[in-house]
């Protein structure tokens, strides 16, 4: 018997914890558990029995953002019906449902259902928005409701049966990246409020007083960006104008039952 719902996302910048916790609104269980793996480098295994879970991830050139997967394999799931949810910048998730799907699986999990929802990009920066504010309010509402449609399956079904999810096996190849990082500009006065919210850790004082970055560290989620109170961080990619340019178009959720 289900009787909990439980919440579990990587969300440096916040989008994926925003579209986790609406659908848990829509499911609306009184019991509700919410793991943060965000900052959470432990290994201990997280035990999941007897609750409807979510999973939100962030997605990277189509495919599961590889550091958020190396914490998900923490999980160990038993009678836990599982909603699958990839949040992508805009441009396409293209194998991430279908790598979650199948990584969820085999930690014990039972996929009930998949959905795909847009966040502003990591690269998205004034003046280059790309999917700027996003999710909105129409994404969270579509995701509220997605939370009712999934209670819905799962009450009238005794079991939960195979699905569509759009996506590819073998996935999508994505080439190892090149190290980058965000720098500080000389607005920066060390409050440290990066280093806090640094999901990888990467990010230090050094010994003269001033903020560096471990670049091999860094996975570019620039959420130091974002989150500086001075707004000191910058990334300057040349990826964001090419983003900006053909990936403006707005495009919906899209939702697997």
């Amino acid at each position: 018997m289900v009787d909990t719902t439980h919440i579990v996302f990587f969300s440096p910048t916040h989008t994926s914890a925003k579209i986790a916790r609406a659908i848990g609104d829509g499911i609306g269980m009184e019991r509700r558990i919410e793991t943060d793996l965000t900052l959470d480098e432990s290994i201990t295994p997280i035990e999941i029995k007897n609750a409807l879970t979510i999973i939100a991830v962030p997605v990277y050139a189509g495919r599961v953002a590889p550091i958020a997967l190396q914490r998900i394999r923490r999980l160990k799931g038993e009678n836990a019906p599982v909603v699958l949810v990839a949040v992508y910048g805009n441009r396409d998730y293209e194998d991430a449902l279908v790598e979650l799907r199948d990584e969820t699986t085999r930690l014990g999990f039972t996929p009930l259902a998949a959905g795909a929802f847009i966040g502003e990009h990591s690269y998205s920066r004034p003046g280059m928005p790309v999917a700027e504010g996003r999710p909105d309010a129409n994404d969270l509402q579509i995701a509220e409701q997605f939370g009712k449609d999934c209670l819905k399956k799962l009450k009238n079904s005794e079991a939960p049966a195979d699905f569509f999810i759009k996506g590819n096996v073998p996935y999508r190849y994505v080439a190892p990246s090149t190290p980058a990082a965000p720098l500080c500009t000389e607005e920066c006065f060390a409050c440290g409020e990066c280093i806090e919210i640094c999901p990888t850790h990467a990010i230090y004082l050094n010994q003269e007083g001033k903020i560096e970055t471990e670049i091999a560290k860094c996975i570019k989620c620039c959420a130091c960006v974002k989150e500086c109170p001075n707004g000191a961080r910058i990334f300057d990619t040349p990826y964001t104008p090419m983003l900006h340019e053909k990936c403006a178009a707005r495009r919906e959720p899209e939702l697997f039952l």
